[in-house]
C-alpha cells in the first residue's frame, strides 16, 4: 500500500512540476509525513526526513520538467543565472534551520505554508505586473528568500518564484518554465545540505542517507519523472485555473491532516 501511495504521489508531483512549476514538494512532504508516521518513525525526525526526501525527488522531477519546457523554448536562462547564487545560499540556510527546529514546530509551519499556497491557487491570484526585474543585488536577495523558504519547506519554490517573476513582467508561461528550472538548484543544494545535517542522526528510518530516505525517494521519482512532461504539455495547452482549484482543495485536506496528526 505504501508503494502505491508513493507512486501515486509521484505522479501528482510530476504533473504539478510541469503544469505549475511548483516542484511537487507541497504534495510530497505531507503525504510522506503521514506514511512515515504510519510506519512508526520517530516524530523527532519525521518532518526533516519528509522534507529532505522531497528535495531529493525534486532534483529528478526538475530535470524532467526542464527538458519538457526547453523543447518549447520557454525557459529564460538569463533569469536563471541571475537568481541561482542567492538560491544556493538560501537553500543551504533553510536546511540548517530545519535541522535545528523541533519536529512539531516544523510540521505546524509546513501546514500553515500549505494553507497559504492552497489559498493562492484557489484564488488564482498573481501580483499585478508593474515593474522590471531588479539588478544583481535585488535578484540575489530574492533568490536567498525563495531558496531559504523552499529548502525549509521541501518545495521547488514555484509558489514564490512564479508570482515574483510575473510581478516583474515575465510572461506567465515563461515564469512557470523558468520556475521549473530554478527548482533544480534549490533541490540540489537543499538535498545535499539535508544529507550533511542529517548524517548520523538517531531514530532515522532504515536506508536513509542523512535526512533522505532512499526507498521513498525511489518510489516517488519513477512516477514523477514519467508524468512531468505531461504537466509541461498541459501548461502550454489549457488554462490551469480549474486544476489549480482542484489541487487547492486537496492541499487544504492535507493541511488539516497535518494539524491533527
Amino acid at each position: 500500500m505504501d508503494i502505491l501511495v508513493l507512486a501515486g504521489m509521484g505522479a501528482i508531483a510530476g504533473v504539478l512540476a510541469g503544469l505549475l512549476g511548483i516542484g511537487g514538494g507541497i504534495i510530497i512532504v505531507p503525504v510522506l509525513a503521514l506514511v512515515f508516521a504510519g510506519q512508526g518513525v520517530s516524530p523527532d525526525v519525521i518532518m526533516q526526513v519528509a522534507i529532505g526526501t522531497s528535495l531529493g525527488t525534486i532534483v529528478t522531477t526538475s530535470l524532467s520538467s526542464i527538458r519538457a519546457h526547453q523543447k518549447r523554448g520557454a525557459i529564460n536562462w538569463r533569469i536563471f543565472r541571475q537568481i541561482t547564487p542567492g538560491i544556493v545560499v538560501g537553500a543551504i540556510l533553510g536546511a540548517i534551520i530545519a535541522d535545528r527546529l523541533p519536529g512539531n514546530t516544523l510540521r505546524f509551519a509546513f501546514a500553515c505554508f500549505m494553507i497559504f499556497v492552497a489559498t493562492q491557487m484557489a484564488l488564482s491570484k498573481q501580483p499585478p505586473p508593474h515593474r522590471q526585474l531588479p539588478g544583481t543585488g535585488g535578484m540575489n536577495v530574492a533568490g536567498s528568500i525563495i531558496g531559504t523558504i523552499s529548502s525549509l519547506m521541501g518545495v521547488g519554490g514555484g509558489s514564490m518564484s512564479v508570482p515574483f517573476l510575473t510581478w516583474c513582467n515575465v510572461p506567465v508561461r515563461n515564469a512557470i518554465a523558468t520556475s521549473a528550472a530554478i527548482g533544480l538548484p534549490i533541490a540540489v543544494s537543499g538535498a545535499l545540505s539535508f544529507i550533511v545535517t542529517g548524517w548520523g542522526t538517531a531514530k532515522l528510518p532504515p536506508w536513509s542517507l542523512g535526512y533522505i530516505n532512499l526507498p521513498a525517494y525511489l518510489g516517488i521519482v519513477v512516477a514523477s519523472t514519467a508524468f512531468a512532461p505531461i504537466g509541461a504539455a498541459l501548461a502550454h495547452r489549457i488554462p490551469p485555473v480549474i486544476l489549480k482549484r482542484f489541487f487547492a482543495a486537496f492541499l487544504y485536506i492535507l493541511a488539516i491532516r497535518l494539524f491533527l496528526t
